[in-house]
């Protein structure tokens, strides 16, 4: 029975129309379940008919329009500027930024340091005994210079050594001549001579013979009470009594304040005959104290020469 079946299904499905793909697969199903002996074939369902879309309502064109996607500016710098600006730039991706610029960097030097020392490589013998050659003679030359300019900074150095030792030295010879002249104040070792005369029988040619006595002693600065005594130092008698000195009426007791050795300027006032001697036989008393250090500071007023000038050497 079931073998008379399956001739007539079989005649039959070529006249029948393609059914979908799950019907095949039914088909199929049951075929192999009609090929089982003694098993019966079962006859499936028909298939529904898909059921058609509906149409979209006008309602909900608006809401799908609204769903459009919004275009994008077409202009490719528009969109590039977009994209890197503003920079979002990290604190890392700026320290590997700084080591690949320091890499580079290197790399540049090292690639320059190559090809210089390539040239040097590739030159021919000629050319690097040349280049030594030139080589020496310019540390020659620097040394030369080098050797120059040390010179020059010694023969600088003493000849400003010695310019200034000669201005020391003409600053000091300058106070020398200014205590001499009466023009600077002179202290020192010495001796002061006081002289009173009661009587007034001291006369301007006795102080005059005191003072050349002090200068062939040794004195180098004296002063007469408040007067300086100078090269040009004169004494005059007053008509009315009394001395003056350089045109300075000078009244006793007479002082005088002297700068040099007191063991020369003592005896040589006291020898026999000398000036304490000829002032004791004019009633006049000379009184005569040796001292460490003395002070004139009296000045002198210096006079500009007339008719004598320095001589050329």
């Amino acid at each position: 029975m079931s073998e008379e079946k399956e001739p007539r299904e079989r005649a039959e499905e070529p006249a029948a129309e393609p059914a979908a793909p799950e019907e095949a697969t039914e088909a199929g199903a049951a075929g192999e379940r009609s090929d089982t002996p003694g098993a019966e074939p079962e006859i499936g369902p028909e298939p529904e008919p898909a059921p058609e879309p509906e149409p979209v309502g006008e309602a909900e064109k608006p809401a799908a329009a609204s769903r459009e996607p919004v275009p994008l500016p077409s202009d490719g710098r528009t969109r590039l500027l977009a994209a890197v600006w503003p920079p979002r730039v990290s604190r890392g991706q700026l320290v590997v930024a700084l080591l690949l610029f320091a890499l580079g960097l290197a790399l540049a030097i090292q690639v320059r340091s190559t090809n210089d020392h390539s040239e040097l490589r590739g030159a021919r013998q000629e050319d690097l005994v040349r280049i030594l050659d030139e080589l020496d003679g310019k540390q020659q030359r620097l040394q030369s210079e080098k050797t120059q300019l040390e010179q020059s900074l010694a023969q600088l150095e003493n000849s400003s050594n010695q310019a200034k030792e000669a201005q020391e030295q003409t600053r000091k010879k300058a106070a020398e001549l200014g205590v001499l002249a009466g023009t600077e104040k002179a202290t020192g070792p010495g001796i002061v001579l006081t002289i009173d005369d009661p009587q007034g029988q001291v006369k301007a040619d006795m102080l005059l013979d005191t003072l050349q006595e002090l200068r062939a002693a040794g004195a180098e600065a004296i002063q007469i009470n408040d007067v300086r005594v100078v090269a040009g130092t004169y004494f005059t008698d007053n008509s009315s009594g009394g001395v003056q000195i350089d045109g300075k009426s000078v009244s006793q007791p007479f002082r005088f304040t002297v700068v040099g050795n007191p063991q020369d300027l003592t005896p040589a006032l006291n020898i026999p005959g000398g000036v304490v001697r000829s002032l004791e036989n004019h009633q006049a008393r000379a009184t005569i104290v040796q001292q460490q250090k003395v002070l004139v500071d009296a000045l002198a007023t210096p006079k500009p020469l007339q008719y004598g000038k320095p001589a050329a050497k």
